[in-house]
């Protein structure tokens, strides 16, 4: 008989390291590196805002081990050429109060921010808003060495552990997608082919950093768009990473390919994928983290006290309310209060969302909503700023400059 967890009892990964509590920080685009690839004080701040605020692990989203293929230009760079001094001082801050602290390894593909890069996926794509080259195979065959060294790094500067993002549109969900991936070699046509460089991926990683290392991997269950990465192949993901070396399968869905809509659309009230999560607890024994629709301690409760999965992942919960495990631990507060925009343009939610968070690292955000339009002019133009000093600092490092 299944014994029933709670929201805080402590959970232990395959390899060994112990979750304090099941809630976690999931990983977003924070846009808060400074250009160069390097961590700010407010970036260090907020990492520790969150884990004295009570979560269990933070990811830090779109790490880079290649400038050349970034999301944003906001995104940190971890390879051969950082300073590895910021970063120790990020993952020192952001493993305080028993949290951990994690690297998502990131590379956008087709969806490189394109003033810093020539963006590259799977196949060559030219349609309404996407545009991409193809990449070699030797690109392809870079991409799991890369993954390792970024991942080294990590471990060497104190990181708690890593995720490997196959979700959302970047590189490896792009091999997994049919919506990206027209390939008719090894990599293409079949989900085992789709799937092969993230099994690759895996492999090195865990070649680089031992078997006590924590490595995740965040996956669609569908990409919420007509010919994309469907959950039947989600499926078979799943059942594949139960036989491989990682230690918790991060659940979430939705694309960035032109049309696609977002999670949040249409998706309903409460978890948006957890009905997927349970057809994947059937199919392994890995822990399992689903985020996206979290918004009451009472939905993160159910959802790990029925056994679907082991962990939530919340992000703009902890964007509104930074010490949100710890008021959920003393009963003292049950959601935190959403902002809701009428008429938001594309972008704009997550360009508020993403300023917010610049507020919480500089010890500044305020009760009140601030106005949306405002938000959204100050990203890009951080974004625009942060580009020239990312061609600047990077020069021939980026793929192409523009």
């Amino acid at each position: 008989m299944q014994r029933h967890v709670n929201l805080f009892e402590p959970l232990e990964l395959p390899c060994g390291a112990v979750l304090k509590n099941r809630i976690a920080k999931s990983a977003m685009s924070d846009s808060l590196g400074d250009g160069t690839g390097h961590p700010t004080a407010e970036q260090i701040n907020l990492y520790l805002r969150w884990a004295e605020g009570g979560v269990a692990v933070s990811i830090v989203g779109e790490v880079q081990g290649n400038p050349g293929y970034a999301e944003k230009p906001g995104n940190l760079v971890l390879n051969e050429m950082s300073d590895l001094k910021s970063f120790r001082k990020l993952a020192e801050n952001g493993g305080s109060n028993g949290a951990l602290l994690w690297v998502q390894l990131g590379h956008a593909g087709a969806l490189s921010y394109a003033p810093t890069s020539n963006p590259k996926g799977p196949s060559a794509l030219d349609v309404p808003g996407l545009r991409c080259a193809e990449m070699s195979d030797d690109e392809i065959h870079q991409v799991p060495k890369e993954f390792a060294r970024t991942a080294r790094l990590a471990q060497q500067a104190g990181f708690g552990g890593v995720e490997v993002h196959a979700a959302h549109g970047f590189l490896l969900s792009q091999f997994l997608s049919p919506l990206f991936n027209k390939r008719c070699d090894n990599y293409g046509g079949p989900i085992q082919n789709r799937m092969r460089l993230l099994l690759a991926s895996i492999d090195a990683i865990r070649a680089a950093v031992g078997p006590y290392f924590p490595i995740a991997v965040k996956l669609n269950s569908s990409d919420l768009l007509e010919g994309g990465f469907a959950e039947d192949e989600a499926l078979q993901v799943v059942a594949a990473l139960d036989q491989s070396s990682v230690d918790l399968i991060d659940i979430s869905g939705g694309t960035y390919f032109p049309g696609a809509k977002s999670a949040s659309d249409g998706s309903g009230h409460g978890p948006y994928f957890i009905q997927f999560a349970k057809r994947a607890r059937k199919l392994t024994s890995k822990p399992l983290m689903l985020t996206g629709g979290f918004k009451t301690r009472e939905q993160a409760d159910e959802a790990v006290t029925s056994g679907a999965v082991d962990i939530v992942g919340l992000a703009r919960a902890l964007v509104l309310e930074p010490s949100l495990p710890n008021y959920w631990m003393k009963n003292r507060l049950r959601e935190p209060a959403f902002p809701r925009f009428a008429e938001a343009p594309e972008g704009g939610v997550t360009a508020w969302y993403t300023m917010r968070l610049t507020e919480i690292g500089a010890d500044e955000e305020v009760p009140e909503f601030g106005d949306l339009m405002l938000a959204v002019r100050d990203y890009d133009a951080r974004d625009g700023a942060r580009a020239e000093i990312w061609r600047s600092h990077f020069g021939n490092d980026t793929v192409a400059l523009k």
